[in-house]
């Protein structure tokens, strides 16, 4: 059966590849699996039909048959599990690239989000010029953590995972909106590479056709 996700049908990353759809879109490119993808504007995300998919109102969703999932570790994980190709096939293994995922998304992500947020909710506010230089220690703490594990390794757990894939994406919104990145050569590089996948690659082009088409209309 081929899962359904949504997307926004105006994405507010203007093409970037940052809106959290795009990790599911990579997940499936990755393990072969064809996908459908169903727009959504910001008012039809508030609306008692895609609540009932997403309680909190926002993208992605998951559908496949009559399971329907929110979240992106979760939707994502799901997808390792049920294809080959972004898990390891031992049990260690398997392990290791789960507890990368997890760190992606409650270790490092919560940090660099924060200071999005408050770089265009907060830009005008007193204590900002105050609270930015705070905010960026406490990224560059994990990033030189992350750089230090990482070393000289092509991926985090040996061959490319599920892990990789969220931390990838995680670092990307990092690198779009700071030159914090730059300043650990080995986690650029890792970037890269993962963007150079193929799989990210169609994953990428197909949400900035959605962008570039909304743009024209």
């Amino acid at each position: 059966m081929t899962p359904t996700i949504t997307a926004f049908a105006n994405s507010p990353d203007r093409g970037q590849g940052l809106a959290r759809d795009m990790r599911i879109r990579w997940a499936l490119e990755e393990v072969g699996q064809a996908y459908e993808v169903r727009l959504l504007s910001f008012a039809e995300m508030k609306e008692p039909a895609h609540l009932t998919l997403h309680p909190f109102g926002q993208i992605p969703t998951y559908e496949e048959g009559d399971l329907a999932l929110f979240e992106t570790g979760a939707i994502t994980f799901h997808i390792a599990e049920r294809h080959a190709g972004l898990l390891p096939r031992d049990a260690e293994g398997r392990a290791r690239a789960i507890a990368w995922m997890f760190a992606a998304l409650n270790t490092v992500e919560p940090l660099i989000v924060e200071r999005e947020a408050a770089s265009y909710m907060e830009r005008d506010k007193p204590w900002h010029e105050h609270r930015l230089p705070m905010m960026e220690d406490r990224i560059r703490t994990r990033l030189d953590q992350l750089s230090a594990r990482l070393g000289e390794a092509k991926w985090l757990n040996g061959a490319f995972s599920t892990g990789d894939l969220m931390m990838v994406s995680v670092l990307l919104r990092l690198k779009a909106s700071s030159d914090m990145l730059a300043e650990f050569p080995n986690l650029s590089a890792y970037v890269a590479r993962g963007e150079a996948r193929p799989a990210y690659k169609r994953a990428f082009a197909a949400q900035l056709e959605v962008f570039e088409a909304s743009s024209e209309g």
